[in-house]
């Protein structure tokens, strides 16, 4: 039988620092691989994501977080908006440390989240166009499929239609659903 080595934990308050730092990393570091030092995409902080990006997913209504642990050493988090009536859940953030990658890490991680809500009927997420190993690993790995491309001349329908993305938001992103139900 295959022993999973992954193991999700209510994030604690203590670890919320280091928490948005990891996370902060994680982004920092695909678009370093894509782009190189010379990216384009991060703000006045020089993050792909901001702090109080991640602090809002963190605070939002319905949301949960959970500490990513890996044979007891934490390697990521991740957090979720769960709608109880619903059961139409949305991923808000996923992220493995760079140097856990290669690992199974992230599908184990699905199945961990799949198994705390079975009564998911769909799961959704979005990833940055040029995040080419989310988009593998959301499409290949986990079984979601591809609904839509954000960009110019598609603009998210949750933002007001005269309004730009958030500054700190890509102006590029996949959005994927997978239906469990």
């Amino acid at each position: 039988m295959n022993q999973t080595k992954v193991r999700l934990a209510p994030l604690l308050a203590d670890d919320r620092g280091q928490f948005i730092t990891d996370n902060q990393w994680a982004f920092k570091y695909g678009a370093m691989i894509e782009f190189g030092l010379r990216d384009d995409h991060v703000d006045d902080d020089g993050e792909i994501i901001s702090r109080d990006t991640i602090e809002h997913c963190l605070d939002e209504a319905d949301t949960v977080a959970y500490r990513i642990f890996f044979d007891g050493r934490k390697v990521g988090g991740v957090v979720l908006k769960i709608n109880k009536e619903t059961h139409y859940h949305y991923l808000e953030l996923l992220f493995i440390l760079p140097e856990e990658h290669g690992k199974g890490i992230g599908q184990e991680v699905c199945q961990a989240v799949e198994a705390l809500y079975p009564e998911t009927k769909v799961w959704e997420t979005c990833t940055p166009y040029f995040e080419k190993r989310n988009i593998h690993f959301y499409v290949n790995k986990c079984g979601f499929h591809i609904v839509e491309f954000y960009n110019e001349f598609h603009r998210d329908s949750n933002l007001p239609s005269n309004e730009d993305f958030p500054e700190d938001c890509p102006d590029e992103l996949f959005r994927f659903v997978k239906v469990m139900k």
